[in-house]
């Protein structure tokens, strides 16, 4: 009889001090980084109180993590990765020091927000593809589900506390503060790559070129369970993302004070931590490729039930959800894309990965910003639902294999690709 272990798996955490080590100083720093979102956010509102000029951010983040997620991959299979990882992340923490400096200054121009947001994305390009290529490397194939679990958890626990506890901070000392915490958080992240040993790719460095970008596209276009999630994926965070919407239905609804919109950001988050701490059963999942397209449709209703109601405890419910759903929807995606990818590839594929999981929200944050500049608050974000739902009822009618996929077919397609 199958014995159901209704909790997340740590014992990644208990077996591997490598992944512990990089497990905790990636959270530390992601953590920060949330608190940067907020601040960014609450400070473009400040100076425009425009939706749209919080969506032309997500422009500035999204157009180069879209331009140089596939080539920030092809440099990670070229080279050893960790370098890679510890170079980026000295760019990243230089331009955190930036965002603090124009802070504290009191710098009123817009612009100068955009160029950092330009320069943080370009370092980001390079540094995650690299860094998502370090899972396999360091946990045996079967803990990677376990592994990636447990990353997504501490994104969604940075996710709650970021915007929660900038939310206050900003209120009692202004949103210059979450910009300092950021800065300091990056000596975490590079501790942790740095105890790491070199992790040149397997079988040899693939020279960096687009013939090697177009080598890696052509391997995911060929698989299509790869693509079909990357599709799903697309479906949520380019139809329905919602963020620069928020503080504009917290002004319309809620009075628009900065701890509720930190509330309203952090929701999301909260619904994904709970719904990981009893992610066991997702061990037992045996129709991934369905369980994505499930999550996709919870996602997309839920953001429409945010454009609907109208008290406060109802919306964070509802986002709560839609946070809960796509965190399945990202584990079960990234324990795809690692399991089904041999090493050589991994870099390549792993920046495909990153643009749709990171570039493709921010360019969905600026479609909901162009939507929010048009249409009432509530009304943008029923549309957003909306449009995710019918993109996700025609991804399944029309790739029937996706939604057949198991983990064993993702076995079958790596034995294949070799």
């Amino acid at each position: 009889m199958l014995r159901w272990n209704w909790f997340m798996d740590t014992s990644p955490l208990r077996e591997s001090p490598a992944f512990r080590r990089l497990w905790l100083g990636t959270g530390i720093s992601t953590f920060g980084g949330y608190m940067t979102t907020f601040a960014v956010t609450l400070q473009l509102y400040n100076l425009t109180h425009s939706s749209l000029a919080i969506g032309l951010a997500g422009l500035c983040s999204g157009i180069p993590t879209m331009a140089f997620g596939l080539l920030g991959g092809s440099i990670g299979d070229s080279m050893d990765r960790r370098k890679l990882v510890l170079a980026a992340t000295s760019g990243q923490t230089a331009v955190s020091a930036l965002f603090a400096a124009q802070a504290f200054i009191g710098v009123k121009l817009q612009w100068i927000l955009y160029i950092l947001l330009i320069a943080q994305s370009l370092f980001g390009a390079i540094n995650a593809p690299a860094r998502r290529t370090f899972l396999p490397r360091i946990l045996p194939k079967h803990r990677i589900q376990a592994g990636a679990a447990l990353n997504t958890a501490f994104t969604r626990f940075a996710e709650v506390a970021g915007p929660s506890l900038a939310g206050i901070l900003a209120s009692l000392w202004g949103f210059q503060v979450c910009y300092a915490i950021d800065t300091i958080s990056f000596a975490a992240a590079l501790y942790g790559v740095a105890r790491l040993p070199a992790m040149p790719p397997e079988g040899g460095a693939i020279p960096s070129s687009l013939r090697s970008i177009g080598e890696g596209l052509r391997f995911v276009v060929t698989q299509p369970v790869l693509l079909g999630a990357f599709l799903a994926d697309l479906n949520v965070t380019v139809l329905g993302a919602i963020t620069p919407l928020l503080p504009a239905l917290n002004a319309a609804r809620f009075e628009g004070r900065p701890d509720t919109l930190g509330f309203l950001m952090a929701a999301t988050g909260i619904g994904g931590l709970m719904s990981l701490i009893v992610s066991g059963p997702l061990r037992h999942l045996s129709r991934e490729g369905r369980g994505i397209l499930f999550a996709c449709a919870f996602w997309s209703m839920s953001v429409m039930g945010v454009g609907l109601v109208k008290s406060l405890w109802l919306t964070l419910l509802l986002l709560a959800i839609a946070g809960a759903a796509d965190t399945i929807l990202v584990v079960l995606r990234s324990t795809l894309v690692q399991v089904s990818t041999p090493d050589s590839y991994r870099g390549r594929v792993s920046g495909m990965d990153y643009v749709v999981g990171t570039g493709a929200p921010r360019l969905g944050n600026v479609r909901a910003g162009f939507i929010g500049a048009i249409l009432p608050p509530g009304v943008s974000v029923f549309v957003s639902g909306l449009s995710s739902l019918v993109a996700t009822v025609i991804l399944a009618l029309s790739v029937p294999a996706f939604s057949a996929y198991t983990a064993q077919t993702a076995f079958e397609v790596e034995h294949e690709s070799v």
